[in-house]
Formats: C-alpha cells, structure tokens, sequence
C-alpha cells in the first residue's frame, strides 16, 4: 500500500510537468482530478499546544478535502514542484517521517489557506516566500527541526488565524512585523530559542486568545501593551528570564482563563488589579522574586482551580477567606515564602483541595479542625512553619492522601490513631515537632507507606510490632526520641527498608539478627542507645550497606565479627563507645571503601590489620588519630613519620601544646591586628593624621636626640 502511494505521488508530478503546455483551465481540470483520486484528509488542530494545561482547548474549524498524506511515515524530502499545485487551498502532511528544508516554491501558492506539516523531521529555514501566500490562515509547523528565525515576511500573512510553530529549533527575535496579523488568534511559539525582548507590538493582535511563548530565552519586560488582547483566553509566558514587574494591564483581559508566567526573575508586587479577572481558573507566578502580600481579592476568584505563588518573598497574611467562595479550588501552593498569620479556616470549604503546599512560611495557629473537609486531598505540606497545637483527628478524614509533611514545626500531643484510616499514604513525615506518647498501632494499617520519619519529637514506648505490616516501607527514622525496650525480633522483614535510623533514642535489648535480611539497606544508624549483646554475625550480609553503620554508645559486648569485613561498599564504620573486646578482624583489610572508621573506648587488643585507611595515617597524637584512643592494650603502629616505629603507641601528653598549631595560630593572629590597625587609620582621618604626627614626632626626637650627644662622643 506505501510502495503504490509513492508510485501515484511520482506519476503524480510527471503530470504536473506535462501540464505545463495546457492551458489555466486544463491545468486547473488536470490538479482537480489528481485531488479527486486521493484519500480525503481530516484536518483538525485537536488539542491545545499545551504542555501543563488541563482542561483548556483551541479548535479552528477546517474543512474536509484534498490529499490524505498523514500518518503514513511518508520521507524523503518536500518536493520542489509543490509549488505547481497554484490551485491547492490546502495541504496537510503532519505525522510522517519528512525531511530536508520547506522549498521556496511554497510562495507561489497563492491560494494555500492551510498548511500542516506539524510532527516530521523538516529541518532549515522558514522560508521568506511564505509571506506570499497571503490566503494562508493556518501555518502548521510544530515538532520539526527547523532552525533560523521567523522570517518578516510573516507580517504580510493578514487572514492568518493560526502561527503553530511550536517545538523546534528556531532561535533570534520574535519579529515585530507579527503584529501585522492582526486576525491571528493563536500563537504557539513554546520550546524554542527565541531570545531578546517580547513585541510591543504584540498589542496588535486584537483577536489574540491563545498566546503561548513559554520555554524560550526571552528577556526584558512584559510589555504593558499585553493588555489589549482583550478576546485572551490563555496566555503562557512561562520558563523564560522575563524581568520587571507584572503589568496591571492584565487586569483589562476580562475573559483571560489561564496566566501561567512562572520561573522568570519577575519582581515587584502582584497586581491587585489581576483580582478583577473573574474568569481565571489558573494562575501561576511562582519561581520569580515577588513581594508584598497576596492580593485581598484572590479570595473572590470563584472559578480559580490551581493557584501557585511558591518560591517568592511574598509576605502578609493569606486573605481569610480564601477558599470559601471557589468551589472547584483543587491546587493551592504557597510554600517558600515570608507569609504570616492562620491558614485559613476554611481552604477546604468545598472538598475540592487536591494539593494543599504552605511549607517554608512564618504561619502560626492551629491546623484548622476545617480539614476534615479536604476528603480529596492528596499532598499536604506544611513543613517550617510555627504552628502549635494538636494534629485535629479530622486528618483520618483523608482517605486519599498519599504525602503528608508537617516538619520543623511546634505541634504537640499525640499522633491521632485516626491516621491509620488514610490507608494511601506514601510518606508521613513530622520531623522536628513536640509530639509526645506512643505510636499508634494503627500505623500498621499503612501498607502503603514508603517513608515514615518522625524523628526529633519526644515520642516513647515501644515500637509496635504493628510496624511490620508496612511492607513497602523504604525510609525508617525514629532517631532523636524516647523509645524503649526492645526492638522488634521481625524488624529485618522489611525487606524492601533502604534506610534504617534508630540512634538516640532509650531502645535496650539485643540487636535483632533479622535485619541481616535487608539486602537494600545503604544506611543504619543505632547509635546513641542501650542496645546490649553481641553484634550479629548477620550484618555481615548487608551487601548494599554504603553510607554507614553507626552502632556508636551503646552497651556492645564480645567480638567484632568476621563477617563485617564482607561490607565492602562501606564508607563510615562507627563501633566506638561500647564494650568490645578481642581483635580488630584481618578481613577489614577488604573494606577497601571505608573513609572513617572509629573503634576508639573500647577493650580491644592485637595488632591493626593492614587496611588502607591505617596506612594513610600521618598524625603522631591520639588527637590526630581518635578512632583507635581508649583502647589501652591495643598495639597501634606509628605512622612512618614519626620514631619509634612498631612497638606500642608512646603517645605525648594530651596537655603539652602542639608548636606547629601555636606557631599558625601567632602568625595569623598578628596579621589580622596590623591589617585591622592599617584599615582604621585609612577609614579615621583624624586618627591617621594623629599616628602620623607621633610618628613625626618620635622621629624628629630621636633624631635630635642622637645629633646632640653626637658631639660628645
């Protein structure tokens, strides 16, 4: 079927080149009936150019006729006598697999109102002679590869209603003769190397409604006369380095739905007048360098759905009643900013909210009981905030929340059970807070957990032995709180457990041979307890073990076993602080990746195996050398630099000063008098005057001082 298209394409052109000796009506009865035997062609733009819009669309109605040539992975490139076709109207070859440059023989379509050749491999310049066909309405170019820049000529295209050069290559100025096309009503110019300043001219555009110029290099300011689009529907300026501040002008597009211009260096204050756009669903203007407060009037957008002014300097508080009156609000972001106050008590006031992100303020307050409304919610994020008080019962509410993040707040009381009905949640951090009583057996019921982190709270008990259900559980801290007794014998079914954090906290007991089972494990950390008993042999099996073992002050006893020196990925091995004894095992001569390793106040004895990071030792005190200090009967050879090398370490009184540190320290000390004595006298000139005239003085007195007991010499 593809081998007889290219045939009748060729035979096709044979055609046209005999044509040439007909006459206009021959030639035109000739084109018509080569249409006629073609496919007919669907030609529609679909959906919009947009690559985070939701619910948006931009349909041009096209009609149905001419040659089917899409979607059919036709190459090669676009043949020269394209330009014979003087009839076509129109012409759509997207989705295929065309190459080389457009032929400047497209000019002579004077009658070409539609050309599609979005999603090819169409490399080269947009060439000038497009601005020839002045019936053009719609020029299609997207995802290609052409380079250049958009030619001037496109100004002359007046009927043209749609420019999709989207996703391609092209690079320089968007040309200001573009507003010349003044009944263009979509421009899609995304992901492209445009650079220098937006048109002013772009004002011109007055039956302008979707305007996309995101992902380019432009910079300068928007221009004010933006406003005057005032049929705008969606307009996206986003990921470029846009400066100044946001024109009011905005305010006038009164049917604009969609204002996306994040990541930009934007400064200045958000208009209030932007409040006045009662149509707007979608507003982001997050990642620039805006201040003030959040406009008063937000809260009165009643069809706002995603609102997003994270990553700026935005201070005051957040109007009261945001939330209340927008019953489709499903996205609100505010986190990495200076604002004050409550949240407000009513953000879930419809059951919308989908994403709630306040992290990173200065908000204080309650978490609103009001919550228990967000039955939608599926990330909640107010990490480094000061909010006070208890975690609302309420929380158990949402049953679809899967991340859930209150760090480095006050919150105290006790984790609510009702946290065991949010049977989605992936991650459950409450790092850094005043949370108080024992876990609840309900944590148990998260099977979906991944992350659960409470560390630096004031929690204790027991682990429940519920904790074990969590079998997708990946990151484990409980560090820096009060639990007691034992751990859990089954801990080391957590199979899929890559970090493991229990240090500093009040745990006793043995430690459990089963987490030599967990094969993912980069990182334990156990220190800081009173863990008692031998070090299983099992840990010798955490193959995956890198980051560290820290099993530092705790109450171990008996030998170090063999099997740790199978760890060969490991870069910290903390045994310090306990109560091991016998030698230090030769098969740590393997641990080739170790980077610190510290055994020191222990009972340890014997000789140091010949591991790499002893033999790179070059301190001669125990300050130099702390890893092995505490150890009376173990033989510690001396580093090659010092004497008395191979017998037991004869180590210098800790008291006696080190000269090399005295003399640096002198040195330094005295530099930093004389600079700062030179910078006030050049800072004070009535000072300086004073040091010069005592120097005078001095001078002149010792001088003659000398000149006259000279003469009796």
């Amino acid at each position: 079927m593809m081998e007889s298209r290219l045939v009748f394409l060729v035979v096709a052109t044979l055609l046209l080149c005999v044509s040439e000796e007909l006459n206009s009506e021959g030639q035109y009865l000739l084109e018509l009936r080569m249409v006629l035997k073609m496919n007919s062609i669907f030609l529609q733009t679909g959906t919009p150019p947009m690559r985070h819009h939701v619910d948006g669309t931009v349909s041009i109605a096209l009609r149905i006729r001419n040659n089917q040539l899409c979607g059919n992975r036709f190459s090669g490139p676009v043949p020269e006598e394209i330009g014979n076709f003087s009839s076509l109207e129109e012409f759509a070859a997207y989705t295929n697999d065309l190459t080389g440059p457009l032929p400047h023989s497209i000019g002579n379509l004077q009658n070409l109102k539609i050309f599609q050749f979005g999603e090819n491999a169409i490399s080269g310049n947009i060439p000038a002679e497009i601005g020839r066909c002045r019936s053009l309405q719609l020029l299609g170019l997207a995802d290609n590869r052409i380079t250049g820049e958009i030619p001037k000529e496109i100004g002359l295209l007046g009927k043209l209603m749609g420019l999709l050069i989207r996703t391609n290559q092209l690079s320089g100025f968007i040309p200001k003769e573009i507003g010349n096309c003044s009944n263009l009503e979509s421009l899609a110019l995304y992901e492209n190397g445009f650079v220098g300043y937006i048109p002013m001219e772009i004002g011109n555009l007055k039956c302008l409604k979707w305007l996309y110029l995101y992902d380019n290099e432009l910079n300068g300011s928007i221009p004010r006369e933006i406003g005057n689009l005032s049929l705008g529907i969606e307009i996206d300026l986003s990921d470029n380095y846009l400066t100044g501040e946001i024109p009011a002008e905005f305010g006038k597009i009164k049917s604009l739905r969609l204002l996306h211009i994040f990541q930009n260096q934007l400064t200045g204050v958000i208009p209030n007048q932007i409040s006045s756009l009662r149509n707007l669903t979608k507003l982001d203007l997050s990642n620039n360098y805006l201040r003030g407060p959040i406009p008063y009037g937000f809260q009165y957008l009643t069809k706002m759905n995603f609102l997003r002014l994270s990553e700026n300097s935005l201070s005051g508080i957040i109007p009261h009643q945001l939330g209340r009156y927008m019953s489709s609000l499903a996205i609100v972001e505010f986190s990495d900013n200076y604002l004050t106050g409550k949240i407000p008590p009513r953000i879930c006031h419809h059951g919308k909210l989908i994403r709630l992100s306040l992290g990173f303020n200065k908000l204080y307050g309650n978490i609103p009981t009001g919550i228990k409304n967000c039955v939608l919610l599926e990330t909640f994020d107010l990490v480094g905030n000061r909010l006070t008080g208890t975690l609302p019962s309420g929380v158990g509410n949402l049953v679809n929340l899967y991340s859930f993040q209150l760090d480095g707040n006050e919150l105290t009381g006790p984790i609510p059970p009702e946290i065991g009905n949010c049977t989605k949640l992936q991650s459950l951090q409450i790092v850094g807070n005043h949370f108080t009583s024992k876990l609840p057996k309900e944590i148990g019921k998260l099977s979906q957990l991944i992350v659960f982190n409470v560390s630096s709270n004031f929690l204790t008990g027991q682990i429940r032995s519920e904790i074990v259900n969590c079998k997708k559980l990946q990151r484990l801290d409980l560090s820096h709180n009060s639990f007691l007794d034992s751990l859990p014998n089954d801990l080391g079914t957590l199979s899929q457990l890559e970090l493991l954090k229990l240090s500093e906290n009040k745990f006793s007991g043995n430690i459990p041979s089963s987490l030599g089972n967990l094969s993912y494990l980069i990182e334990l950390q156990m220190g800081g307890n009173q863990i008692s008993g031998e070090i299983p042999p099992e840990l010798g099996f955490l193959s995956s073990l890198q980051i560290a073992m820290n099993l530092s002050f705790n109450n171990l006893s008996g030998s170090i076993p063999l099997e740790l020196g199978k760890l060969a990925l490991l870069e910290i091995l903390l045994l310090n602080n306990n109560h091991l004894s016998g030698k230090i095992p030769t098969t740590f001569e393997s641990l080739l990746s170790l980077v610190e390793f510290n055994f020191s106040y222990n009972n340890l004895t014997g000789a140091l195996p010949a591991m790499k990071l002893f033999r790179n030792m070059t301190s001669c005190s125990p300050k130099g050398n702390p890893f092995y200090k505490g150890n009376p009967f173990l033989q510690v050879p001396f580093p090659n630099s010092c004497s008395g090398i191979g017998g037991p370490a004869r180590w210098k009184p800790e008291t006696s000063i080190d000269m090399e540190t005295f003399k640096v320290s002198f040195l330094v000390t005295y530099t930093i008098i004389v600079l700062t004595f030179v910078l006030v006298l050049c800072i004070n000139p009535y000072w300086r005057q004073a040091w010069f005239s005592y120097i005078e003085v001095s001078v002149t007195s010792r001088y003659n001082f000398v000149v006259d007991n000279l003469c009796y010499l």
